[in-house]
């Protein structure tokens, strides 16, 4: 009897183990994608993220996200090839960063391509988008969502509407384009993270700038500047930074999880595109409030511009970048 009562004992045992371990197993079928970015949960490049993790775990196909804001996963710079590996599912990313790797992606970054945020989006649906796209295939990486952001200029001395603008001036232009083409108009680059921008200003080191809406805000440069030329109509300075993810990963995905990840992109994208257009908004708002004089850029301030841009930055680019004017010409051609 009492032998019965040991093995009814490791029987019951054994069966409660294996139904914790078929609870464990259950819920482990739910796929877990890994989301890694390097900015804080209010930015809107983490908003667009949660947006994607939230409705793909709605849409109950058994595939969650779990996203690690702030770069406490991987650093910034770091993200890239454990994606492309499909050691981390997806990244939130300023494209033109994986420029080094793929050359052709440095056209994502590039003065004067992008007019204004119809105008991503236009960009977004055309033969150039779906070309870049390929090239991110054969790198082992897929689209989810796209997005740009905007930016303007800023300066302690004056305005800046035309190339002639900046002759002179010690400038922070925000990736390596904008630094050919603000030299070919006559500037002196002084290359610092946006963090530094305002102290560099406060202390005279630094006459002018470019960076995006939302760092222009929340670095607080109204304090230092006389006139700020934001993206409005006409835009100089445009960021392609969409939400990817890696082949690997995305292939393991079967029908349902990948058609709730393409639900949740076409939300995340109409987010990212009227979220874009609110901080430029607002940013034009700060500016005013502190009292500093805004400078839109007509077409012909644009036009202006990128005559420069065409004889520096874009040539550089087509000298450096294998098929590289093949591309330009696709951009260029989305009006």
């Amino acid at each position: 009897m009492k032998i019965f009562k040991k093995t009814l004992s490791a029987s019951v045992a054994a069966i409660t183990m294996s139904v914790a371990a078929f609870g464990m197993s259950s819920s482990a079928d739910a796929e877990t994608l890994k989301l890694s970015h390097q900015w804080s949960t209010g930015d809107i490049r983490h908003k667009v993220a949660q947006i994607v993790a939230d409705e793909v775990k709605a849409a109950n196909v058994d595939l969650e996200i779990q996203i690690f804001p702030s770069g406490s996963l991987f650093k910034a710079n770091e993200q890239w090839t454990p994606m492309e590996r499909g050691q981390l599912d997806m990244i939130v990313y300023p494209l033109a960063y994986a420029g080094g790797r793929i050359p052709a992606t440095n056209l994502t970054l590039m003065p004067a391509l992008v007019k204004n945020h119809d105008h991503a989006e236009r960009l977004n649906n055309s033969p150039f988008m779906a070309k870049m796209e390929e090239l991110l295939n054969e790198n082992g990486v897929v689209t989810i969502a796209k997005g740009w952001l905007a930016g303007g200029f800023a300066s302690t001395k004056g305005c800046i509407r035309v190339p002639d603008d900046v002759k002179g001036l010690q400038i922070r232009a925000a990736g390596k384009s904008f630094e050919q083409m603000l030299q070919g108009a006559g500037a002196s680059i002084a290359a610092m993270p946006s963090s530094e921008i305002y102290p560099a200003m406060q202390t005279g080191v630094l006459d002018a700038t470019n960076t995006s809406s939302s760092s222009f805000v929340s670095y607080r440069i109204y304090e230092q500047v006389k006139c700020y030329t934001p993206a409005a109509g006409n835009a100089l300075w445009f960021m392609y930074q969409p939400v990817l993810m890696s082949k690997k990963s995305y292939d393991k995905l079967n029908d349902a999880q990948k058609a709730a990840l393409a639900a949740a992109a076409k939300k995340a994208e109409a987010f990212y595109s009227a979220e874009g257009r609110k901080e430029d908004e607002t940013s034009i708002q700060v500016f005013k409030d502190a009292g500093v004089e805004i400078a839109d850029l007509t077409d012909a301030d644009f036009k202006a511009w990128q005559d420069i841009a065409k004889k520096t930055s874009y040539a550089k680019f087509v000298e450096e970048t294998p098929g590289g004017q093949e591309l330009l010409d696709m951009a260029l051609s989305v009006e």
